[in-house]
């Protein structure tokens, strides 16, 4: 409740500001009975640009161990993982397309290339941004 009131904000503008504009949605949406059993209500801020490189690493985390069951090693450089934050980020739904661009823009053509057989046990695989997309590139043996 109130997310329209915190998207239409500022970015970076404190929560704290429009607290009362949401409190009186939530009061418009809720019984006093219900509001007085809620221990407590918290405002979180919206996402901000600059916070999606740290998800965008957790995501590309978890892709990373799926590879390394296959003994694969994944890269992203600095311009890559820019590009899927930038690709993922919305201000109305924050990181959650990030999943959906992940997918398109990496896992997809990634899928794609391991089943051709363009990689094998013991690659490194480095992702750079492109003019039109995410180039692959291989590299044998790990990274140290």
């Amino acid at each position: 409740l109130g997310a329209e009131i915190l998207v239409s904000q500022p970015e970076g503008q404190d929560t704290g500001e429009v607290r009362e504009q949401v409190m009186n949605v939530v009061r418009a949406s809720f019984r006093p009975e219900f509001l007085n059993r809620v221990d407590e209500i918290i405002l979180f801020h919206r996402l901000q640009r600059n916070e999606m490189g740290r998800i965008v690493d957790i995501q590309i985390e978890g892709l990373r161990r799926r590879l390394a069951d296959r003994e694969l090693h994944l890269i992203l450089d600095v311009a890559a993982l820019d590009r899927l934050g930038e690709a993922g980020f919305d201000p109305v739904y924050g990181a959650r397309p990030l999943k959906r661009a992940i997918q398109t823009e990496l896992e997809n053509p990634l899928a794609q290339r391991l089943l051709a057989g363009e990689y094998l046990s013991g690659d490194t695989i480095v992702v750079s941004a492109a003019s039109a997309g995410l180039d692959f590139h291989k590299r044998r043996g790990p990274v140290h």
